[in-house]
């Protein structure tokens, strides 16, 4: 099941979600254009390496410097490949409008940013041996669906049944939830004795979900919520 659309209509135009999707885009349009090693060493020094932070004398040995931070915030705008890049944006569309809506341009920035340099960290902690670079924009998107889950709890999410033209819907904190209990299963690697899924920054995700939780009311500017929606449409 993929998710289509939210219920909640965007009054203003969203331009800070659209800057952030172009240049994730274009971000990946020119590590493509390069060549592989060139790519490869992109990654490393502009992807957040967990063991360049937790283990300075690695970082040395492998020419990364331990002192530079730039990484927390490049590594948003690096991806692998166009699906792990469509992905992102695809939730980043549905989810960012509204938040930006409640929270203004700039201050909506500043919160993806923080969510997602929080992310970044808490990787570090719980992958501190790791490393392959931690790229991608979901740290500061999982911040905003953070935000979601508590201004529009009871917003509709319309979800595209695969290979079937059907669609439902469902609420924004059943979808969010699930969201949240798969993070936490790939994390800890559920029941399985080896322990989490290290594909994928699965901790960094749900850093960035509690990051948003936690902090979303302080960048909400002033002026009345819009919790009330709006009459059903079809898809």
């Amino acid at each position: 099941m993929i998710p289509y659309r939210d219920t909640i209509p965007c009054v203003n135009t969203p331009w800070v979600t659209w800057s952030l999707m172009v240049a994730n885009f274009g971000a990946f349009v020119f590590s493509l254009m390069i060549p592989e090693q060139a790519q490869t060493r992109l990654f490393y020094l502009y992807g957040l390496v967990p063991a360049r932070y937790a283990h300075p004398d690695w970082a040395a040995w492998a020419g990364l410097p331990a002192n530079d931070y730039t990484p927390f915030v490049s590594s948003m705008f690096l991806h692998g490949s166009w699906m792990h890049l469509v992905a992102n944006m695809w939730l980043l569309w549905i989810f960012g409008d509204n938040i930006e809506d409640r929270m203004g341009g700039v201050r909506y920035l500043a919160f993806y940013l923080i969510c997602g340099i929080v992310a970044g960290w808490l990787q570090i902690y719980f992958s501190p041996d790791a490393t392959v670079p931690a790229i991608g924009a979901s740290g500061g998107l999982a911040g905003i669906m953070g935000a979601f889950f508590f201004l529009y709890p009871y917003a509709r999410i319309v979800i595209w049944v695969f290979f079937m033209p059907l669609f439902i819907q469902v609420p924004a904190i059943a979808f969010l939830g699930v969201w949240v209990i798969i993070q936490l299963y790939k994390a800890t690697g559920g029941l399985t004795a080896g322990g989490g899924y290290a594909d994928v920054a699965w901790w960094g995700h749900l850093g960035g979900f509690v990051a948003g939780m936690l902090l979303y009311r302080l960048f909400l500017r002033d002026g009345p919520p819009r919790d009330s929606e709006p009459p059903e449409q079809s898809p």
